[in-house]
């Protein structure tokens, strides 16, 4: 079976959103960071729901912690359809990411890992309360920096459109990889 080295940084660091919601099962996470990325969270959902997802932009002075899954291909081309990469909504991006912890039984270096990034973004939207938690729980679930996660916390949050709460259970059906 063919293996991707995924680099989340936004929700899908968080398990109950990417193994429980989304289906995916990974062999191995650990932190890793990406040197010459900057995390923003003004990209607009994908659901048109007004608010604010995370995406990665280049810059040289900037660094983007995260966490390096392997997964499987199969499971890594169903995140690309539901985080809407046939759309456009994401790309696929490569870029090389150095774990925290040893990986494929070397010392700590640079691995080669693919993640999703976009260049839609609109300033004025924010991200909701819930999601930020998602962010929140998923650094402190696989033992990101403190200073990460406290910078993660500084970020303005609102709260979820009313109505929005209820549809979850319907989106969850449908982000969830088939049996």
């Amino acid at each position: 079976m063919s293996r991707t080295f995924y680099f989340a940084y936004g929700s899908n660091m968080d398990t109950a959103t990417l193994r429980d919601r989304r289906g995916i099962e990974w062999s191995r996470a650990v932190p890793a960071v990406a040197r010459g990325w900057r995390l923003a969270i003004d990209k607009p959902s994908l659901l048109g729901t007004g608010d604010a997802m995370a995406t990665i932009v280049a810059d040289a002075d900037s660094v983007v912690w995260g966490v390096l899954y392997d997964i499987s291909t199969a499971d890594y081309e169903h995140l690309e359809f539901t985080e809407g990469v046939l759309i456009d909504h994401y790309r696929r991006t490569p870029l090389p990411v150095e774990p925290a912890a040893a990986w494929d039984g070397a010392e700590r270096g640079v691995v080669a890992a693919v993640t999703l990034a976009s260049d839609s973004r609109d300033p004025a939207i924010r991200p909701t309360l819930r999601y930020i938690g998602l962010l929140l729980a998923g650094a402190a679930e696989h033992g990101l920096p403190q200073a990460w996660i406290d910078e993660l916390r500084t970020i303005e949050a609102v709260e979820e459109a009313v109505g929005i709460a209820a549809l979850r259970p319907l989106f969850d059906r449908a982000m969830r990889k088939p049996e």
